[in-house]
């Protein structure tokens, strides 16, 4: 009786989360440059307090990754974006 105490039984059985395969756009694309002069397509790899999104949450590969960030900082020297923000998006 004991042992049947310790065990975890479920009404119902306990939701499975199902993770969509992450894959990187700019291969799947065939983009090779990265426009630094674009920042509205750069927004989507910064958050709402301007930050860079990391890799493991957007999906991109290493390299376009290290592209994607100089082409932030490009950006932010220019000043088409911003470098801190309370509200981005």
């Amino acid at each position: 009786m004991a042992e049947n105490s310790s065990e975890i039984r479920y009404l119902n059985p306990p939701a499975i989360d199902v993770k969509k395969e992450k894959y990187c756009r700019f291969k799947k694309n065939r983009i090779k440059y990265i426009d630094y002069k674009d920042p509205d397509f750069l927004l989507q790899f910064v958050n709402e307090q301007g930050k860079l999104l990391p890799r493991r949450i957007t999906g991109t590969s290493l390299k376009y990754q290290r592209k994607v960030a100089q082409a932030v900082k490009r950006a932010r020297h220019l000043g088409l974006m911003p470098y801190v923000t309370d509200l981005l998006k």
